[in-house]
C-alpha cells in the first residue's frame, strides 16, 4: 500500500460497535476519579457520540455541558442519543475553540487528543477556556501496549505485511503515553498534574463479535482492513482468528487500557 488510509470518523452507530461500547466503561472510571463538585459548567472537546457527556450527566450533576466535535455525523448521533436540556452539541474544531477565556469549570476530552492534527494547540485552547482553579482532564487509549484487541489485529497485519506498521496506532500516536501526557499538561502551566491508567475488560461473545466491527471502516484499524483486497483481508482474518485466546464457550476475554491525566489551572 502506497498511501495510509484516512481515519474515518463519520458514523456514530458503527463507532459504537467498534469502540464506543468499551469507551463508556472508561468514561465512568474517569469521571469518578475527577470527583468534581456538582453544578459546574463543562466543555467536552471531541465529544464524538456523546458517551463522555452522558457520563458527566449521570455522575457529576453538572449545570451545563457543551460538547464539540468536527464530525457532523457524530454530533448528530450525540444530539439524538443524549436527550437532556443541560447539554448542547456543536460542530466545532478542537483546535479553534470559540468560547471566551475562563468559560468553564471543567474541560475534558476522551479518546480524541491523538487524532487532532495539532494536539498542543488544542490543549492550549482547552486550558485557555478553563476558569482559574478549574480542571483540565483527558484520557487516551494506550495503543502501544494496553489495547489488546487492537494489538492482536496489528501484530497479525504486520506479520502478513511489514508495511502495515505505518498504520499501527502505537507508533502513530506517541502522545498516548503517560510521560508525554504529563509533559503536555505541565507545559501549559497546569498545577497538581496526575496521570493514571484505567483498565477495562473487553469481552467478545465470539470471533464474529470481535471481527465484524473491523469491517465498518470507522477508525484506523478498520480503515486499514477495508483498504485490503478481499483475499488479503481474509488472510488477515484467519491469522487473527488463530491467535486469539478463546474461553470454553467461544468467547474472547481481553482488556483495554487508557491513560488519564488531570491538572488544575
Amino acid at each position: 500500500m502506497d498511501e495510509r488510509p484516512k481515519d474515518n470518523w463519520t458514523n456514530g452507530d458503527l463507532y459504537e460497535d467498534y469502540m464506543g461500547r468499551w469507551s463508556r466503561y472508561v468514561a465512568r472510571e474517569f469521571i469518578n476519579w475527577l470527583s468534581l463538585s456538582a453544578g459546574g459548567e463543562w466543555l467536552d472537546v471531541g465529544c464524538g457520540t456523546g458517551a463522555l457527556s452522558q457520563t458527566v450527566l449521570d455522575l457529576a450533576k453538572p449545570a451545563s455541558i457543551k460538547g464539540i466535535d468536527r464530525s457532523e455525523g457524530f454530533v448528530e448521533f450525540a444530539r439524538e442519543r443524549v436527550g437532556d436540556e443541560r447539554v448542547r452539541f456543536e460542530v466545532e474544531d478542537a483546535e479553534t475553540i470559540t468560547d471566551a477565556n475562563e468559560s468553564f469549570d471543567a474541560v475534558v476530552s476522551g479518546l480524541v487528543l491523538n487524532f487532532i492534527p495539532n494536539p498542543e494547540r488544542a490543549f492550549a485552547g482547552m486550558t485557555r477556556v478553563t476558569r482559574s482553579g478549574g480542571v483540565v482532564a483527558v484520557y487516551v487509549w494506550d495503543y502501544a501496549e494496553g489495547m489488546q484487541f487492537i494489538r492482536h489485529f496489528f501484530e497479525a497485519a504486520i506479520a502478513l505485511d511489514p508495511k502495515a506498521v505505518e498504520h499501527d496506532e502505537g507508533p502513530r500516536f506517541p502522545i498516548c503515553r503517560p510521560d508525554a501526557l504529563r509533559q503536555l499538561f505541565e507545559s501549559t502551566g497546569l498545577r497538581n498534574v496526575e496521570v493514571r491508567p484505567i483498565e477495562v475488560p473487553t469481552v467478545f461473545r465470539d470471533f464474529d463479535d470481535y471481527w465484524n466491527p473491523f469491517l465498518a471502516g470507522v477508525g484506523p484499524a478498520p480503515a486499514y482492513a477495508m483498504s485490503l483486497s478481499e483475499e488479503h483481508r481474509a488472510a488477515l482474518r484467519e491469522r487473527i482468528r488463530a491467535g486469539l485466546p478463546y474461553n470454553s464457550d467461544g468467547s474472547i476475554s481481553l482488556s483495554a487500557r487508557a491513560w488519564a491525566a488531570r491538572g488544575i489551572r
